[in-house]
């Protein structure tokens, strides 16, 4: 039962992590649903996490290499080449873009979730997020790579904080920030998706101190390790059918599931 249980778990991770529909939300959701505390483990949520982590660098990795490749160039060997210094610009808009989230995670993240952590916000919060996709539903902009001003980055940070508030998705908040930018619907998909590395990075590090004081670890290491593939796994192939969605300009149809989302919780928890 515990290897199905973490199965399970790490299912609804991979699956919830790279759609714009919010997986601490849906964490939440089942855990009220079921009123169970299966959901509760933390250690589990790192591990998870991480396994959507890897799933997300494997799609990205030729990306991610060369914009550390070029950021390192352009700064130790003074290569000023046009290409370098744009992915080098790049670099920075990233980093730029996620200090604003980075300063409210550290002082208001437990005061938020303290205050907004109950069902009635979770459901207001599925429909923040089905009005802000069906606003977007349309866009298409022009902007690409290069094209990304320091005013775009400093935006999308500053809609990134609103992530941290509980059922608020990231990937979906980033997404419809990037499209209010005027950028293309790939360069919006791409810029979200490795915006996600330097928070899932610190998030994990974070947390192993935990994972490691727990002792949860050699024990529960099969089930663990089941979860983290299964959240891999599931999380590449969410991916890809994300993409598709976005590019055919379909992001609508999640605007529709967090509607229905938003009205079952006000009905069943009422």
């Amino acid at each position: 039962m515990q290897y199905i249980i973490y199965l399970i778990l790490g299912v609804i991770q991979g699956f919830t992590e790279p759609l714009p529909i919010s997986s601490s939300g849906h964490i939440f959701l089942f855990k009220n649903i079921f009123n169970t505390n299966m959901f509760n483990d933390l250690n589990f949520e790192i591990i998870a996490n991480f396994g959507s982590f890897l799933a997300i660098l494997f799609i990205f990795r030729h990306d991610i290499i060369d914009l550390i490749k070029a950021f390192f160039t352009y700064i130790f060997k003074k290569d000023k080449r046009p290409i370098n210094k744009t992915k080098f610009k790049y670099c920075l808009y990233l980093i730029i873009s996620t200090i604003p989230v980075g300063l409210a995670g550290l002082f208001l993240k437990d005061i938020i979730e303290e205050k907004l952590n109950n069902l009635t916000f979770l459901g207001i919060a599925f429909l923040i997020t089905a009005l802000m996709l069906f606003l977007i539903r349309n866009k298409n902009g022009t902007k690409e790579d290069k094209d990304i001003t320091l005013k775009d980055a400093l935006i999308i940070g500053l809609f990134q904080v609103f992530t941290i508030m509980p059922g608020i998705s990231r990937s979906g908040t980033v997404l419809v920030a990037c499209l209010l930018m005027n950028f293309k619907r790939s360069t919006a998909l791409k810029y979200t998706f490795i915006l996600y590395f330097p928070i899932s990075v610190a998030t994990m590090l974070l947390g192993v101190s935990d994972l490691v004081a727990s002792g949860n670890l050699t024990t529960l290491l099969l089930p663990y390790l089941l979860g983290l593939a299964s959240a891999g796994v599931v999380t590449y192939f969410t991916y890809k059918w994300l993409s598709e969605l976005v590019k055919k300009g379909k992001l609508w149809k999640f605007s529709i599931y967090c509607l229905l989302l938003a009205i079952f919780i006000f009905i069943y928890f009422r």
